[in-house]
């Protein structure tokens, strides 16, 4: 094989194409073709690319020229083996490209793998960047569930200030009974405006259960008026509106079954206080 490549690096097999090789030349060139393919096959792709290049650059060839491809004619139908020898002063000149299978090949291995690093890296790219993004997208719900808090919390203690202020408002304090003498809680009452808000932050009541929950009431001429149910938790905050009342001369809670009861259970009465 390296004989072959060397033989073939001389460029003889250009010069046969070119017709441009003695009749020894010639005769070497056709029978090694015929034993070895890569020769058969290099000769075919050096005509081919004559064929483009002279599509590509064709020129009117000289007399030299076209007296050697006629002297070539002759010789393979001809009786006379010889070339006419002919003198010259100037030879055409013919640049010859060689095709480079085998660089070609590399070059497009190397493009290919050049192309599939740039895909991997790209990928990778957006993978972390796609990653960070939901970690932004993350941050920024986040952020807005803290924002919504703040604005509820806001607008909560703004309402609470309000209600402080307003001179129609007056707080009562529920003081604990024998049943429960460390309870205390704070109601906010508004005859004109027929409001009973209970202070939930200041509430200090024992926890309920599911079963139960706490019920206020206000004493009007001496009969129980319902006012709502709440539950008394350890994350208690702002204030909870109950039912409206025109007026009360006392405000009284029981712990009751959930739901409440139509009539508070006295036994159960835990804080009073009178307006």
């Amino acid at each position: 094989m390296e004989d072959l490549k060397a033989y073939i690096e001389t460029g003889i097999l250009e010069l046969y194409v070119l017709g441009d090789v003695t009749p020894a030349e010639k005769l070497q060139v056709e029978e090694l073709a015929s034993k070895h393919p890569a020769i058969k096959a290099e000769l075919a792709e050096i005509e081919r690319s004559m064929e483009l290049y002279a599509g590509e650059n064709a020129i009117e060839p000289s007399e030299y020229l076209r007296s050697r491809v006629l002297g070539s004619l002759l010789t393979n139908f001809g009786d006379d083996n010889d070339f006419p020898t002919q003198t010259h002063t100037e030879r055409e000149s013919v640049v010859v490209t060689r095709p480079y299978k085998e660089k070609e090949i590399n070059f497009y291995k190397y493009a290919f793998a050049a192309c599939l690093v740039l895909l991997l890296a790209s990928a990778a790219a957006l993978y972390n960047l796609y990653n960070r993004l939901n970690d932004t997208n993350t941050r920024l719900n986040a952020m807005q569930l803290q924002n919504q808090h703040f604005s509820t919390t806001v607008s909560a203690k703004d309402s609470e200030l309000n209600l402080l202020r307003d001179t129609s408002f007056k707080l009562i304090r529920l003081k604990g009974t024998e049943k429960s003498s460390e309870s205390v809680m704070t109601v906010a009452f508004s005859p004109s405006k027929q409001k009973v808000v209970i202070d939930m932050e200041g509430l200090k009541l024992p926890a309920n259960d599911q079963a139960h929950q706490y019920q206020l009431w206000a004493l009007v001429a001496g009969k129980p008026v319902d006012l709502g149910v709440f539950d008394a938790t350890a994350d208690s905050s702002g204030f909870k509106n109950m039912k409206a009342i025109a007026s009360a001369d006392a405000f009284a809670v029981t712990l009751e079954p959930r739901g409440g009861s139509e009539s508070p259970t006295l036994s159960q009465m835990v804080v009073m206080g009178k307006y």
